[in-house]
């Protein structure tokens, strides 16, 4: 309905039709804003390269795009199959204007932010949340895939990842493993509900 959605335009709000055929967003601003992101980084991969780095967020279908990621370096190695690929990353210590190339195998991912802790950039790993402060952005995260036949999976906590800040099976993405504090166990972090988020508005 044309009047309803010139509407919810006038009060700010998302008309609704526009968000079953996209995303949820809590403003008008923040949808328009993230629409212009996101056919910038499609149109640049479609018409130029694949981008050294990715914007998490911009995907309408982020498993989709993860599990991509490992069908090519499953294709890569000879006798690895999806079934025995399991993802692993490595947070940085880098921002999104650091990085000049992409990675060897797998992607560099920005644009995630910590819900529940805060995180050293310099010891690189979990860290109490600093008063006041609900959300921390995170620095480049580069996700790869490893053969779960051959390696052991490395310590730390596995992070779950959501699209948005209500965490639901529909927003579940994957995890993210995270390293934590020497003596703290990972289970400390689980009761803290900690969580990685692609878009906190």
């Amino acid at each position: 309905d044309l009047t309803e959605t010139t509407n919810n335009i006038y009060d700010g709000k998302v008309p609704g039709h526009w968000i079953s055929i996209s995303w949820t967003s809590s403003a008008i601003g923040f949808w328009f804003e993230e629409c212009l992101k996101r056919h910038k980084q499609i149109d640049s991969w479609i018409f130029t390269k694949k981008p050294i780095i990715f914007w998490m967020t911009g995907f309408f279908n982020p498993q989709g795009f993860l599990t991509s990621m490992k069908q090519e370096i499953s294709r890569a190695h000879n006798g690895w199959t999806l079934d025995n690929i399991a993802l692993e990353n490595e947070v940085t210590v880098y921002t999104k204007y650091d990085i000049q190339k992409g990675p060897l195998e797998g992607v560099f991912c920005y644009g995630l932010f910590l819900d529940g802790a805060g995180w050293n950039k310099r010891q690189k790993e979990l860290q109490e949340a600093i008063r006041k402060v609900i959300y921390t952005e995170m620095p480049v995260i580069h996700i790869y895939a490893v053969n779960s036949v051959e390696t052991k999976p490395l310590p730390g906590y596995r992070c779950p990842l959501y699209r948005k800040p209500r965490r639901t099976g529909l927003t579940y993405i994957s995890e993210l493993r995270l390293e934590t504090p020497q003596g703290i166990s990972p289970n400390e972090w689980v009761l803290r509900g900690v969580a990685l988020l692609c878009d906190i508005k």
